[in-house]
């Protein structure tokens, strides 16, 4: 009984001969996994990401805050030393971090609502969850 591939079955393995043989990691590339989902893992790693939430102040905290806020305005041509925590929301989900900056007033801006430091920086004054000043 012969098959349909009897003639060839016990032949050699074709060797060319103008063209090197391809590295097994060669081949081996060519059948790699390819990024089916791009942005998948970065996805994951955002939504793993930790944020904190934003804790407003209580009405005693209020009260503190605008004592020192008074003080900080009677002192303002000696442009004080403060530090300031302030709440920064995420711009990828909800939440944010909170944050730290030690600098010297410059003014308060009432209208636009923050105040701004002597080097430029800029924070909103209903994201400040505590001051201390130096």
């Amino acid at each position: 009984m012969t098959h349909d591939y009897d003639d060839i079955i016990n032949l050699p393995h074709y060797e060319p001969k103008h063209h090197p043989r391809m590295s097994m990691w060669n081949r081996a590339a060519q059948f790699a996994p390819f990024a089916a989902l791009t942005g998948y893992d970065a996805a994951i790693r955002e939504s793993g990401r930790f944020t904190d939430d934003w804790v407003g102040l209580s009405e005693s905290g209020n009260e503190e805050m605008n004592r020192k806020m008074e003080l900080i305005v009677s002192m303002l041509p000696e442009h004080p030393s403060v530090t300031i925590e302030y709440f920064v929301p995420d711009r990828h989900k909800a939440g944010g971090s909170y944050q730290s900056y030690t600098g010297n007033v410059k003014r308060i801006d009432e209208y636009e609502k923050h105040i701004e430091f002597t080097d430029g920086k800029k924070v909103p004054l209903d994201a400040i969850s505590e001051i201390k000043i130096e």
